[in-house]
């Protein structure tokens, strides 16, 4: 694994997420100023997480609605089944760094 700087921590406003073109893909979340990284792609279909719906700690897939927590990608409902892959964040000089 290795450290790969995933975007300026301005970059991403709280509540929101963006995709960072990694494989896999990964997003990058800023709740209230705490960044958290999953894997981008639903477990349940091929959508994008970071078009999803940000509420507290949670995403909601765009496509059917399912949620994961942010914290440990645990799915919380279907027709999610599957849990996501998380990534260890670091945040140092203005960047946010993901451990993928």
């Amino acid at each position: 694994m290795a450290w790969v700087r995933a975007c300026g921590v301005s970059e991403i406003k709280p509540g929101e997420a963006v995709r960072i073109d990694a494989e896999p893909p990964v997003a990058v979340f800023n709740i209230d100023g705490e960044f958290f990284a999953t894997a981008d792609t639903c477990t349940h279909e091929e959508a994008s997480l970071a078009d999803g719906y940000v509420d507290g700690a949670q995403v909601e897939c765009a496509w059917h609605f399912a949620k994961f927590c942010l914290r440990t990608g645990r799915a919380l409902s279907l027709p999610a089944t599957e849990d996501l892959a998380t990534y260890r964040v670091r945040v140092a000089d203005d960047a946010v760094f993901i451990d993928i």
